[in-house]
């Protein structure tokens, strides 16, 4: 069985190896990215497992006074790394998640603003050998919601639809908070999870630079 410890998993794709939690993360990205187009997605196909949470167009304006309603599917496998002083080898996954999420966009000190909720509910399953001997490993469930709001400070004015149509973004400055609730899946006596048990939370600075066609953003870790 696979049991718990003081390290950290590890996903593998290909010839990168990321932390777990970062497997989690491309899917809150893939949301963000839909919910700045405002459209109802379903994604099919393996996820592009990345080491870091860049959200395209994080701190884009947006008509307020809209509701988004967001549902996404990800299916992904690959090889799950341990430490090499754990006798844990040949550990492979298959992870099915699926997804609803909420985003409000409204007006705050004349700024728009976005408020956005994430449920993910994943089917997970892990073989591979402790000690010599196989073991699996079976969940599925519900993940950490998370919650975000977040607020332009600056060139991205609060606009309704017929007047954002003539919108022209130069530069944005804005802010998000976001927080992860541990509401998911858990076992304590069990190595690997959906859900991980604490209190997260990340607050953030984003600027967005519109240059002719292409807009650059960046935001600081």
């Amino acid at each position: 069985m696979l049991r718990k410890s003081d390290h950290r998993r590890r996903v593998d794709h290909g010839d990168r190896t990321v932390n777990a939690p970062a497997a989690r993360s491309c899917l809150f990205s893939l949301i963000s990215l839909f919910g700045s187009f405002g459209i109802i997605a379903l994604v099919v196909g393996p996820a592009d497992v990345k080491a870091q949470e860049a959200e395209p167009r994080s701190y884009s304006n947006t008509p307020i006074g809209l509701n988004f309603l967001i549902a996404g599917y990800v299916y992904a496998q690959g090889k799950l790394a341990f430490d090499p002083n754990l006798s844990i080898a040949d550990a492979k996954f298959h992870s099915s998640t699926g997804l609803l999420a909420y985003v409000r966009s409204f007006d705050f000190a004349g700024q728009s603003a976005k408020f956005d909720v994430i449920v993910p509910g994943s089917s997970f399953d892990a073989k591979g050998l402790v000690n010599g001997q196989p073991r699996e490993r079976e969940m599925a469930g519900l993940g950490d919601p998370r919650f975000r709001f977040s607020f332009n400070l600056f060139g991205a004015p609060a606009l309704s639809a017929k007047d954002f149509a003539s919108y022209q973004q130069d530069l944005i400055v804005g802010v998000s908070f976001q927080v992860s609730a541990p509401l998911g899946q858990y076992d304590n006596s069990k190595l690997l999870n959906l859900g991980n048990n604490h209190w997260s939370f990340k607050p953030e600075l984003g600027f967005s630079k519109a240059w002719g066609p292409w807009t650059f953003e960046i935001a600081p870790a």
